[in-house]
């Protein structure tokens, strides 16, 4: 008879306020659901209604409610769009936890679940329900992820599923294949972030519109978004402990500069709301949330303040904090440079000058569809190095110009560039062709994909119908070099820094700072990489140096200072040069007629 009946008209939060009810034993407050103490979780819930949304990502910190929210969605799905459903965690055996400890009691504890529930022909991870079966399984089962047709997807805790593996795709991609037969299909993806390249992250990046929630400042009445510098307690003192410090912790609001506290925080939440942040207009199919502790009713501003205290001085804690209380993914900030510091290791010197410590050029080309970045590089002892020239190029003709011209020292001693690797991963055919035809000063360069034992490798091009068969090919482990630049960037200008000219522009430094190297996960380990700070950022110059460095790294750039100190010690053990005697014809007459006499 339940198929015959319309559903009651009610939204996922109504349903919750009407039906759910808290147990004492999974919760802090138990007793019937309250939107007013979570107030942030209403429209997140509701969205699962919108008939235009495909795809629900919460990304979140933790004690924010998340996982009730999601608890709540399932009752109502039972209860009002019976169909098949899957729940993913991230392993089977926190699965059947979940299943006993948290959905059995909260279906037991309504009475229309409970009517709704087929007890004796359930199982731990496959509850039977009027009109539809629940399946719970562990992320580390692909075997479990790829079988039965589902219309609603739950996927909890992602980051802490692995990643792919050689056999099999990674449980996300596994589990959604099972929900491509529903066109009505629900996804609800929610997690506390971990990395940038993580599920949740790379989630909330893609979705076509991102909310955060917006809160009025109980003083002037503007809406603002609650963020973490904005928490203000005293500086540290000889008579006041780290606990002394956060319970002084108070909030002060970025527009009117007032102060807020805890007791705010309530009716602050109450009348909040989320708003867009970014939106792609071409689509509203993926609708992303995000969240911080600060919005969470269960946690104080002084708590927040300890807890910072506490981790900022240990790398672990400090990324735990940044997950778990911020919502923001971790990375790496070791080797993360910056367009100023690239300002500031201007020299005194003009473009195209080369300084007088240099003892060879080399250069790098970036092909592009469009034209060609290209930077001259001066290079001294102790892999000093100076950038005297870069820029844009619309042909290899231009290349062979540039990198052909006499350059002047400052004592008026000219150079040429002695090697340039020029980009063979655009067009390799052209890069070929033109360093065939330049062999004496230019090498085709690839990036290799794998990390690599050396900072580069000499390949053969195996090419039989191109002139450049059999021509050196360079191998470069980028992440390498790009190691190398950010730490001498790092330097102060003088012995083993790496220096621009004098009114350098800001393009070039922007671009030769535009990736940082972050950690990323790989299969079940984590790496470092050098990735792009953002999407669609242009990181050519970037590429240009690599090269330039890769060149002088063939070149010996590394025992250039050995050489010169040979030479030196070779000059000082070498004995004192007699000085010649002057002429005089008639000397030489004598000895040439000594019987004269």
């Amino acid at each position: 008879m339940r198929q015959l009946q319309p559903p009651e008209d009610i939204t996922v939060s109504e349903w919750a306020e009407k039906y759910r009810i808290l147990d004492t034993k999974t919760s802090a407050i138990p007793g019937p659901w309250r939107n007013n103490k979570t107030p942030y979780l209403k429209e997140v819930m509701d969205e699962l209604q919108n008939y235009e949304t495909e795809e629900i990502i919460f990304c979140k910190c933790t004690q924010i409610g998340g996982s009730e929210g999601l608890l709540n969605m399932l009752g109502y799905v039972i209860q009002q769009d019976a169909a098949p459903t899957m729940v993913v965690y991230p392993t089977d055996k926190l699965a059947e936890s979940i299943s006993e400890n948290r959905i059995e009691p909260m279906v037991k504890a309504s009475r229309t679940l409970r009517a709704l529930y087929h007890e004796t022909a359930s199982q731990k991870l496959e509850l039977q329900f009027d009109g539809m079966y629940l399946t719970l399984a562990g992320s580390n089962s692909p075997s479990s992820l790829a079988s039965k047709a589902i219309k609603y997807l739950f996927l909890d805790e992602v980051d802490k599923y692995p990643g792919a593996s050689k056999k099999e795709a990674d449980p996300i991609s596994l589990a959604r294949e099972r929900t491509k037969t529903f066109a009505n299909r629900k996804i609800y993806m929610t997690s506390t972030p971990t990395l940038k390249s993580g599920h949740i992250w790379k989630a909330l990046e893609g979705a076509d519109v991102e909310k955060h929630y917006f809160v009025p400042c109980p003083h002037c009445g503007e809406m603002i978004e609650l963020k973490f510098n904005q928490i203000k307690w005293p500086e540290a003192s000889d008579d006041m402990t780290d606990s002394d410090r956060a319970d002084q912790a108070v909030y002060v609001c970025q527009e009117c500069g007032t102060v807020i506290t805890d007791a705010h925080k309530d009716r602050m939440l109450r009348y909040g709301e989320w708003r867009v942040v970014r939106e792609n207009a071409a689509a509203r199919k993926k609708v992303g949330y995000w969240i911080n502790t600060l919005y969470s009713p269960f946690v104080r501003f002084s708590e927040i303040a300890l807890e910072f205290m506490n981790s900022k001085d240990d790398p672990e804690k400090l990324q735990n904090f940044v997950n778990s209380w911020l919502a923001e993914p971790w990375e790496d900030t070791k080797l993360k440079t910056s367009a100023d510091t690239v300002m500031e290791r201007q020299t005194e010197l003009q473009a195209l000058t080369v300084p007088s410590w240099a003892r060879m050029l080399t250069g790098g080309v970036d092909v592009q569809e469009t034209c060609l970045y290209w930077s001259i590089r001066a290079w001294g002892n102790y892999i000093t190095s100076q950038n005297i020239a870069h820029g844009q190029a619309t042909s290899f003709q231009d290349i062979e110009m540039v990198m052909n011209l006499a350059y002047q020292k400052e004592n008026g001693e000219q150079m040429v560039v002695c090697l340039c690797l020029i980009d063979s991963g655009y067009d390799a055919d052209s890069t070929y062709d033109f360093c065939a035809s330049n062999s004496d000063w230019a090498l085709p360069v690839k990036g290799s994909s794998n990390p690599m034992m050396s900072h580069f490798k000499l390949s053969k091009i195996n090419r039989p119908d191109s002139r450049a068969h059999g021509m050196n090919l360079v191998l470069t482990d980028g992440d390498k070099y790009k190691d190398m630049i950010a730490a001498r960037m790092k330097k102060p200008n003088g012995r083993g820094s790496w220096m621009v000219y004098d009114g350098c522009d800001m393009e070039y430094a922007e671009q030769v700072t535009a990736e940082h190297k972050v950690n990323i996960k790989s299969g079940n380990r984590v790496v470092q990489r050098w990735v792009p700070k953002r999407s669609h950022i242009d990181n050519h110059y970037l590429d240009t140096e690599v090269y330039a460095l890769a060149a002088a790294d063939i070149m010996g750039v590394r025992s250039m200072h050995l050489d010169a100190e040979a030479e030196e010690e070779k000059t000082k053990h070498q004995p004192p040069k007699q000085p010649e005697k002057a002429y005089t014809p008639e000397e030489e007459w004598i000895s040439a007629n000594e019987n004269w006499i």
